[in-house]
């Protein structure tokens, strides 16, 4: 079966203005024309799409069906056009991102440098958040594409793959504990804590472990970025957990040293978060699509 878009656009039309004669005015076609078409459109799916009478031509169910699905066809249709003029032409848009601060200095910095030399046109917003205001942003619309901690966030959102990364203990080089390779939590629970700002993934984390342990997370004092919270390990003010790629930008410049902790929750998901995927706009999809990649 050939369906002719065109004999679709028609169809609605005609439905959306009650009369064929209304919808012949809004397209600029003779009513003659229109109803040929709505006869070859009803011979094509062999089906009748109207009851015709004195008073004019009434939509059966069938036709409350078919329009349903011929507005998606159409929005389909005008949406491959669309992107097909981009490519043409170099795509052009924004896209809003929110991520949190793990995949902010660990992998986008690459990603957004390659996928913008690729769409030099397209202007990607980034905001740092945490990761429960990431998935409200995105599913409140207020962002496109949201990168945040695996977790259940509600049926408002979807999860994608994105990256794994890994938590480490961060502690001044001249630490009790600067000779070991690996430590378990309950060890560290022993000395002050430089901590992140409250709400964030990281907290949270040595929070339940730490209650799981039995033990006290005794935080000296909290900080709101990872620069932040290496300096105050580098001055002696308690020990920290921060993911190993971000920890790796300043061990070069600061006399801290990063030991690998032996805690299953040390070895995090991060997901991609959209409202949908159908839901993307083609720019946004694109970089969705980039980010993914390995």
């Amino acid at each position: 079966m050939k369906l002719d878009p065109v004999s679709l656009r028609l169809f609605v039309a005609v439905m959306e203005e009650s009369t064929i004669a209304a919808a012949a005015e809004r397209e600029h076609l003779a009513a003659s024309a229109v109803s040929r078409r709505l006869a070859d459109l009803e011979d094509a799916l062999r089906v009748d799409l109207f009851t015709r009478s004195n008073r004019g031509a009434t939509p059966t169910a069938a036709a409350f069906a078919l329009l349903h699905l011929a507005r998606g066809v159409l929005n389909d249709l005008d949406g491959i056009a669309s992107q097909m003029r981009e490519y043409g032409t170099g795509v052009r848009g924004h896209v809003r991102v929110v991520a949190n601060i793990s995949a902010i200095t660990q992998f986008l910095p690459a990603q957004l440098q390659s996928f913008m030399a690729l769409h030099p046109q397209v202007d990607v917003r980034l905001q740092e958040q945490i990761s429960t205001a990431i998935a409200n942003s995105v599913a409140e619309n207020a962002a496109d594409i949201g990168i945040l901690n695996d977790g259940d966030y509600g049926d408002r959102v979807a999860l994608l793959p994105y990256r794994t990364d890994e938590l480490v203990l961060v502690i001044p080089s001249e630490h009790p504990l600067a000779r070991r390779k690996a430590v378990k939590l309950c060890e560290a629970l022993a000395y002050d804590f430089v901590g992140a700002h409250p709400g964030s993934a990281i907290n949270n984390q040595l929070t339940q472990a730490a209650a799981r342990a039995g033990l006290p997370l005794k935080l000296r004092i909290q900080v709101s970025s990872y620069d932040a919270l290496c300096l105050m390990v580098n001055a002696g003010l308690g020990v920290g957990v921060m993911p190993r790629g971000s920890a790796a930008l300043y061990k070069g410049t600061l006399g801290i040293r990063t030991i690998t902790l032996n805690e299953p929750w040390a070895h995090r998901h991060l997901k991609l978060c959209v409202r949908s995927e159908e839901s993307l706009s083609s720019v946004a999809r694109l970089l969705a699509d980039h980010l993914r990649m390995p």
